[in-house]
């Protein structure tokens, strides 16, 4: 089976098989970008692949939504995805967690991304994702506990033998920063701790080896091996459900409403701000 992560080389030398889907997974700046990994479709998370009825941006759609999206992108319940974003490691994973949270295992992310890809000399087309071809075969078989609510994550808070770690940088984490939706608190759930995504990535915006990344796991969350994963808006904690996996963790869970929810006023929801 493949996954979770795969590089560069081992795309190149499958891309274009049958059975292979790769998706672009880019947000803000890098959607619809005029340029793409040869025959890559859009997964669109700004779009259609988040419920828009809902409070929070990013929010995972319904089990029928999203079997509907992912026919309409050809996807087979016997295909292999493989995604990657504009940005290198950063709404890719978000789209790969929402494929397991939705029972589909056979999807890897592209380690570094659309940046790593062009690094490497491989060719990219000038045009955006895009997809016109048949619809697949793709059934939903949500997986429950992949995906959690505040109220799992407050339990979680309370919870010796578990971790929440937020993805949001550390300024934003201790609410010297703004955040940058309009209305939220600054600061972090009591009992939280940090981790921001990007130092699960080298310089080279790959993966860090296993190793290094239970080494920083560890660093924030000592010997707790329950992990629940917070950050803006669902999109980063999954960088994080990534790395957990790379470095062995097996219990772990995305909060899907994350600071969008839990940073919005309310009493039942407290907040603190430092370290």
């Amino acid at each position: 089976m493949v996954g979770p992560l795969v590089g560069a080389e081992w795309l190149q030398e499958r891309i274009g098989r049958p059975g292979l889907v790769l998706f672009d997974a880019s947000v803000g700046a890098h959607r619809g970008a005029a340029a793409r990994i040869p025959g890559a479709r859009p997964f669109d998370l700004d779009g259609a692949l988040s419920d828009h009825a809902a409070a929070a941006p990013h929010t995972m759609p319904g089990a029928a939504a999203f079997t509907d999206a992912m026919r309409g992108l050809g996807l087979d319940d016997d295909a292999t995805a493989v995604v990657y974003d504009g940005a290198g490691i950063y709404s890719s994973a978000r789209a790969w967690w929402m494929l397991r949270a939705m029972g589909f295992e056979r999807a890897a992310v592209l380690d570094g991304g659309l940046p790593a890809w062009a690094a490497a000399g491989l060719p990219v087309e000038p045009v955006p994702a895009a997809y016109e071809g048949p619809r697949g075969s793709f059934t939903a078989r949500p997986r429950p506990g992949l995906l959690v609510d505040a109220a799992a994550v407050s339990a979680a808070l309370d919870d010796p033998a578990a971790a929440v770690v937020d993805a949001r940088t550390r300024a934003r984490f201790e609410g010297a920063a703004p955040e940058p939706r309009p209305g939220l608190r600054g600061g972090h759930m009591p009992g939280a701790v940090n981790l921001p995504f990007g130092d699960l990535q080298g310089q080279d915006g790959l993966m860090r080896p296993p190793a290094e990344l239970r080494a920083a796991f560890e660093t924030v969350a000592g010997d707790r091996e329950r992990l629940r994963f917070s950050c803006g808006s669902g999109v980063t904690a999954c960088v994080l459900a990534l790395g957990a996996t790379l470095a062995g963790y097996r219990d772990t869970a995305v909060y899907d409403g994350s600071w969008s929810e839990w940073g919005a006023p309310s009493p039942d929801r407290p907040v603190i701000t430092g370290p």
